[in-house]
């Protein structure tokens, strides 16, 4: 159609659209936290619970999971837990 400005144009452009199913895999939601001094600590990289970790305020070393906490309420430094296939 000549003149039509529509989002679709006929013409000899070929247009690929993709969907992608996205599942969230989010479990639960909680606070990122040194277990020792409670200092909110933001990771900035994903974290598995096995990562090990060092407090920057206090240098309490220790395991991810140990400083997650689910209990509510979330505090600053919230983090959504991902379950993510390998």
């Amino acid at each position: 159609m000549k003149g039509d400005k529509g989002p679709l144009r006929r013409g000899t452009d070929t247009h690929h659209q993709e969907h992608r199913i996205a599942r969230s895999g989010i479990v639960a939601a909680g606070t990122f936290a040194c277990p020792h001094c409670d200092a909110p600590v933001p990771p900035h990289v994903p974290v598995s619970p096995a990562t090990l970790l060092i407090c920057p305020f206090c240098l309490r070393s220790g395991r991810g999971r140990e400083f997650l906490s689910l209990a509510a309420p979330t505090r600053p430094a919230r983090v959504h837990v991902r379950v993510v296939p390998r």
